[in-house]
């Protein structure tokens, strides 16, 4: 049975270094420019810097392109992804098929990783893409564990799924939280990726609190809850799905490396011992959800119920 690759998200290089020792064996990284939601900026040199690292620990480091594009960064592209092959990194994550154009008109031999966030529902889709450079389709965090093996069982390409984090329930290109506290005659500071600090949407007829922030790509609201599957990864491993993520994004550098080693440990038992994991798992979900703040409790996402529009 194929071990899945467990994907994480650094907020820095010195995390990954303790990623790579906490079992870790891939690393989505960016600048805020042109990737999408991640814990940590990371400068060019940064990118060669952990790119170098993780390779010495036979790591895989992929790079984040997946923003929505304005024409002005559009044109930026062509040199951008240049610097990212030449960079050595192991493959391009992009939603924009302006990055496939950037690729073809440069040149780069470097794998692509298709992440239009909510839009992969689908191994038609997923296999359209494939056929134009593709090599990994992301598939949408609203698919059911159902519409997942169907896809991987179907697709031409890889298939990666989040199992545990945050998802982004909505996004604007424009500053809402810059432009309300404008109105409120008050200035605001956009806090960056790196930071910890957020704001909470509070519904109170639900008890949900939402996390909202600003960065370089706008405004974005994500779900009151993280998604936690690790005590339902069987289905998956014996699926054959090649990546398994754990998104990181507004949690703590030590909530991320304590996450990936309990994943680690999941991901170990259900491929080496399968009967060690289904005696385990419940520990191991509890082990999650001791790590969890008091305002955001796990759920499966929406792995075993329907998407509701």
């Amino acid at each position: 049975m194929k071990k899945p690759e467990l994907l994480v998200t650094p907020g820095s290089v010195d995390e990954l270094i303790k990623q790579i020792e906490a079992g870790a064996d891939a690393f989505l990284i960016g600048e805020q420019q042109y990737g999408l939601r991640l814990p940590g900026e990371f400068t060019r040199e940064q990118v060669k810097e952990a790119i170098r690292i993780a390779h010495e620990h036979g790591k895989k480091v992929y790079v984040a392109v997946n923003a929505l594009f304005h024409n002005n960064i559009a044109n930026e592209l062509d040199e951008y992804v240049t610097f990212v092959e030449q960079a050595g990194a192991d493959a391009i994550v992009f939603g924009d098929p302006a990055v496939i154009m950037a690729v073809r008109e440069t040149g780069a031999a470097i794998p692509l990783h298709w992440n239009p966030e909510t839009t992969a529902t689908n191994y038609y889709t997923a296999n359209y893409w494939g056929k134009r450079g593709a090599v990994r389709a992301v598939l949408a965090r609203e698919l059911s564990m159902d519409a997942v093996i169907e896809t991987k069982e179907q697709a031409n390409v890889q298939i990666e799924v989040q199992v545990h984090g945050m998802t982004c329930m909505f996004q604007s290109k424009r500053p809402l939280l810059g432009h309300y506290f404008e109105y409120m005659g008050k200035n605001m500071e956009i806090e960056k990726r790196q930071g910890a600090k957020n704001m909470l949407l509070h519904d109170p007829e639900r008890s949900n609190k939402y996390p909202i922030y600003e960065d370089a790509n706008g405004t974005h609201i994500m779900s009151p809850n993280d998604m936690c599957i690790i005590d339902e990864l069987q289905e998956l491993v014996e699926a054959g799905i090649d990546s398994f993520k754990i998104d990181g994004v507004l949690q703590t550098e030590e909530y991320r490396l304590e996450t990936t080693k309990l994943y680690r440990k999941a991901i170990d038992l259900c491929v080496d011992q399968p009967d060690q994991y289904e005696d385990k798992k419940e520990d191991l979900l509890e082990a999650a959800e001791a790590l969890q703040p008091d305002h955001r409790p796990l759920d499966s996402g929406f792995f075993f119920k329907e998407t509701v529009y």
